[in-house]
């Protein structure tokens, strides 16, 4: 039987850290990705989206009660993921590969949801079946340990991974490549319910394969599909991708959202209306939008004019009104950045396929669905993402923020 260590549930706790950035020269290896988007109906990314903010607070709840993922009961509909960033991983020796989407609000890499897992001389089962709940979808299966391959000169052996034989919501792709921290794995095998399951970023480390035990991820804010716009570099960070230095947050202190890449931050709108206090929420590359708590989300659609479009389940404003939009600033570990009028817009190219109409604008602030207060009051989700580069840091229990070269892009 595998056990979990206490230094898993100390490095959730905050800590004083340094604000300048961590650039590790040598080792520095990155995989490509590219924007995958899967929208099935009108209003689909809201509901997507707060399917897995549920479906991501009642997991932590129930770890934090020691009762796991299995016993977390999630009345949400499951929805088909929506928008997310995909990577090309191989798996087995020879490797087939896969197409998996970049989650850093869960642990498990798991394969199987479209193409099928095929065994090969490095494939060993371990005898542990694996589920996880994403809201917007999940799987079960069973634990495999496999070479995994994550692009040039980044290869694991003995990498575990879920193989699914069910699924559900990932329509499109072929599993996930979870790179959140690895006290989410707790409760996803049975019967090692009490185990952790070390990420591919763990195991790279481990293996002497990376220098630095961290992630970072660049997005760019291009609308067309398929695009390699994105990009995870593992071991440091890539100074071509952001510009200015990295602010670093340590993990919040605040539970449930200390059990994710969470962080203290506050947002206002223009130059003095308050949105939301300082209070504690997560960065997700598997959430679409920007979520923040319903008072906050009122607080915002008051300060914009925006008014609920029906079609799309997003704000919606004349181009008129969008002339007047104010900037965003999410103040973050002392640090204030700036999230432009353009950033707040849904792609326009891409608007009649979200159900709305080319001649309105709609925007990436949503509902979370829960009164600040709860400990989880903002989703900091893939359409923040692209505006500004990011770093987990797993060694030094912090999360990193950097404007980039598209941080007030007009793209949209």
């Amino acid at each position: 039987m595998r056990s979990i260590s206490v230094a898993l549930l100390t490095c959730l706790v905050a800590i004083a850290v340094s604000a300048n950035p961590v650039v590790i020269s040598d080792n520095l290896v990155r995989l490509r990705l590219a924007k995958h988007i899967n929208v099935t109906s009108p209003g689909h990314i809201v509901k997507a989206d707060q399917a897995r903010a549920a479906a991501l607070i009642s997991k932590a709840l129930a770890q934090s009660s020691g009762k796991f993922t299995q016993d977390a009961v999630i009345s949400t509909p499951a929805q088909t993921q929506a928008v997310a960033y995909v990577a090309s991983v191989g798996v087995g020796s020879p490797a087939t590969t896969y197409s998996l989407l970049i989650d850093t609000g869960s642990s498990n890499t798991w394969v199987g949801a479209g193409k099928a897992y095929v065994r090969t001389s490095t494939s060993v089962q371990t005898g542990d079946r694996v589920s996880v709940s994403y809201g917007s979808g999940s799987f079960s299966g069973n634990e495999f340990t496999d070479t995994v391959n994550l692009g040039t000169g980044l290869t694991i052996t003995k990498q575990s991974i879920g193989v699914a034989s069910s699924s559900t919501g990932f329509g499109g792709v072929d599993g996930i490549l979870g790179i959140g921290p690895v006290i989410l794995t707790t409760g996803t095998l049975s019967p090692d319910s009490n185990s952790t399951i070390p990420t591919v970023v763990d195991s790279l480390f481990a293996q002497g394969t990376i220098t630095g035990h961290s992630i970072a991820i660049s997005f760019e804010p291009t609308p067309p599909q398929p695009t390699n716009n994105g990009e995870l570099t593992y071991g440091g960070t890539d100074s071509s991708k952001f510009t200015g230095s990295i602010t670093f947050a340590p993990i919040t202190s605040t539970s449930p959202a200390s059990f994710f890449w969470g962080i203290n931050q506050s947002i206002r709108y223009g130059s003095s209306t308050a949105i939301l206090p300082t209070t504690a929420g997560i960065v997700d590359t598997g959430t679409t939008l920007v979520l923040i708590a319903t008072d906050a989300f009122n607080r915002y659609k008051s300060a914009t004019g925006a008014v609920p479009d029906n079609a799309t389940g997003l704000l919606r404003l004349t181009t008129t009104q969008f002339s007047n939009l104010q900037s965003l600033f999410f103040t973050i570990a002392g640090t204030t950045f700036e999230f432009t009028a353009n950033a707040q817009a849904w792609p326009r190219s891409l608007n009649t396929l979200i159900g709305g109409t080319t001649s309105n604008v709609y925007l990436i602030v949503a509902d979370l669905g829960t009164n600040s207060g709860s400990g989880f009051d903002f989703i900091n989700g893939m359409s923040f993402l692209e505006r500004f580069y990011s770093v987990y840091d797993t060694a030094n229990k912090r999360v990193g923020i950097a404007n980039t070269p598209f941080t007030k892009a007009a793209t949209n």
